[in-house]
């Protein structure tokens, strides 16, 4: 059964898609100075950082709401 969100603007975005977009729009640098896990700050890569947000909540939460704000500017 698929539901529609129509108000969700994370529907239909892979954490894959929101990282590559975090990403190229600040750069891994300034992207851990936003958000301050190991993952984004010792060699970073999309592979490890996906590996690390999909077995920690909170810090997909984190990337997920900085997401939102980047995409609302």
């Amino acid at each position: 059964m698929t539901e529609s969100q129509p108000n969700n603007p994370l529907h239909g975005k892979t954490l894959e898609m929101i990282l590559n977009h975090l990403v190229d729009h600040y750069g891994w640098e300034r992207l851990s100075e936003y958000i301050n896990i190991i993952c984004l700050k010792s060699d970073p890569s999309i592979k490890s950082s996906l590996k690390f947000l999909r077995k920690t909540d909170w810090a997909r939460k984190k990337v997920e709401a900085l997401y939102l704000d980047t995409i609302a500017q």
